[in-house]
C-alpha cells in the first residue's frame, strides 16, 4: 500500500515539481520546488521557522508589546525578536 502526499511548495505553490529533499536536523522530511529552486519543510520544531511568525512579531511591536513580552508569548527568543524587528525595514 503506497501513499501519495500532493505537497504545494510555500513560495510559488507549484504541486508537481515539488521532490523530497532528504530531512531536517529534527527528522522532519525536506522538500524541493524545481519550479523556484528552493528547499523548504512544512513542520518545524522552532517555533521562529514557521510561516507567518515574522508578520506576528511587527504587528505586535506596532501594537505596543515589548520585546520580552512578545517573545513569551510566541515562545520564541528575545533575541530573535530584535533581530526580526531590525531587518524588517529592509523587507518594506
Amino acid at each position: 500500500m503506497t501513499v501519495t502526499l500532493e505537497v504545494a511548495c510555500r513560495y510559488c505553490l507549484q504541486t508537481e515539481l515539488v521532490r523530497k529533499h532528504g530531512t531536517g536536523r529534527a527528522g522532519f522530511p525536506r522538500y524541493y520546488c524545481q519550479h523556484c529552486k528552493r528547499t523548504f519543510q512544512y513542520h518545524y520544531r522552532y517555533n521562529a521557522h514557521k510561516p507567518g511568525i515574522k508578520e506576528k512579531i511587527v504587528d505586535m511591536a506596532m501594537n505596543g508589546s515589548g520585546v520580552r513580552d512578545s517573545g513569551r508569548v510566541l515562545k520564541i527568543s528575545m533575541n530573535t525578536v530584535i533581530r526580526t524587528l531590525k531587518n524588517s525595514h529592509q523587507d518594506k
